[in-house]
């Protein structure tokens, strides 16, 4: 039996690639790191008969669901502050406890929290902005899931760093550290216009070019940005961005849900990136992001959870369904993201945003072996009519059992393989119970 060679056998296949239809009675041939066939299960079993076979029974396989945007560290403040509004959310609660408590040791935990909360609910890719990049490195790469680390910069002092410079340089050193690790993507993130000054935002452009990476900023996130913007500086976040030069193919652009038809149609004429966060919009009471314009004019639009502490699950099956039921109930049409485009904005779509669609997004041969079996056996899952449309309507992330990334089981009937999980609650809920008793 080949050591590097599995056969992942399942009643349904779904490669997400362009136009591509459910597989059924298909396998995923794993060769090493890299997805070596896609075949009916006996032409799998004669061509690859020497491998190691995975029966999956009813089971949907699918690519490894990529979260467009998160801060996994603030996984530990899950639940700290409900019910509030962006900017008191952040100047009353978030920003206070961060200044106190974050560290390095503090970001791994929780990197790691949300690492394996990811896992589970079958994300194999985390598009992270937080502090502390080598914390949040360290957890990737221990928990073996895939991560875009940021180089994130914000123009006040924090417990991390003392001004935009120091931002940088920090980011920088943890970039050339983990520079050619196999699981991590970086990219240069100014957290918002609101918060990162003219001169910042372009020296992180120009840090974009020069490591060839992406860029990651919250933009047009509450109408109360947009117009302090044109008290501030006489114009819409957007036009100073552009004015700027940081509106791109680099761009992941997030939440994005206060937008005019002019300002749509330069997103699409510049080939931006926009990241859909439709729990964390709602219960922050930021608003709708406008899809149906968004998708009529061509934009590439993402799903992404945003992070534990404003959503409170980072659950990208249940960001797909709301993508999905959102749009349409807002505009009053019912074919708006179809069960289909909300699958396409946690696979295909984002691996076009982060840059890694050549490797990351389907299920196709030679791309990377990113692999989720999602079991459909269960009562509240049956009949299935379409595989695809239930993997939306009706199943969750409880339903996920298997995941691999780069051909590496990191999952195994419902298991993390990676990570003690009773000794990383251990640590979440000591550093929990201190930060209470700080408080």
């Amino acid at each position: 039996m080949s050591k590097q060679q599995t056969i992942l056998k399942a009643r349904w296949v779904l490669p997400m690639t362009p136009g591509g239809a459910v597989l059924e009675q298909h396998a995923v041939v794993m060769d090493g790191e890299r997805i070596a066939a896609v075949l009916p299960w006996g032409e799998a079993e004669a061509r690859y008969a020497d491998a190691e076979r995975v029966e999956l029974g009813q089971h949907v396989l699918i690519p490894g669901l990529i979260n467009g945007h998160t801060h996994s560290a603030m996984s530990l403040l899950r639940g700290v502050a409900d019910d509030l509004a962006l900017m008191d959310w952040l100047n009353n609660h978030i920003w206070p406890l961060e200044k106190k408590w974050v560290s390095e040791d503090w970001t791994y935990q929780g990197s790691l929290l949300s690492a394996a909360e990811a896992l589970r609910g079958g994300v194999t890719y985390l598009n992270d902005m937080y502090f502390f990049p080598t914390a949040m490195a360290r957890a990737a790469v221990d928990a073996g899931i895939r991560a875009g680390v940021s180089i994130n910069v914000i123009d006040f002092p924090t417990g991390y760093a003392a001004n935009a410079q120091e931002y940088i340089d920090r980011g920088v050193a943890a970039y050339e550290q983990y520079k050619g690790e196999r699981l991590l993507d970086w990219t240069s993130a100014p957290h918002a216009p609101y918060t990162v000054s003219d001169e910042t935002f372009v020296k992180l452009r120009e840090l974009a070019e020069r490591l060839d990476i992406q860029m990651h900023c919250h933009i047009h996130e509450t109408q109360e940005e947009v117009d302090g913007s044109l008290k501030q500086y006489g114009m819409r976040p957007l036009e100073r961005l552009n004015k700027l030069g940081v509106l791109n193919e680099r761009m992941l652009a997030v939440h994005m849900v206060h937008l005019t038809e002019a300002e749509i149609a330069m997103l699409a004429a510049q080939k931006v990136h926009l990241v859909h966060n439709p729990s964390s919009n709602l219960k922050l009471a930021s608003g709708v992001a406008p899809i149906k314009a968004l998708e009529a004019a061509g934009v590439n639009t993402i799903l992404g959870t945003d992070g534990a502490a404003s959503n409170n699950r980072q659950d990208m099956f249940a960001e797909i369904r709301a993508a999905a039921l959102l749009a349409k109930g807002v505009t009053g049409d019912p074919l708006t993201v179809s069960a289909r485009t909300a699958l396409e904005m946690a696979t295909i779509r984002a691996a076009k945003a982060m840059g890694r669609e050549a490797d990351l997004g389907s299920l196709e041969v030679g791309k990377l072996a990113d692999v989720v079996a999602v079991s459909l056996d269960a009562l509240e899952c049956r009949p299935v009519y379409h595989a695809d449309a239930q993997l939306v309507y009706v199943a969750g992330r409880e339903h996920v059992s298997d995941v691999w990334v780069g051909g590496r089981q990191v999952l195994k009937g419902r298991a993390l393989t990676t990570i003690d999980t009773a000794a990383l609650i251990e640590r979440a809920e000591h550093i929990v119970g201190q930060m209470k008793a700080g408080r």
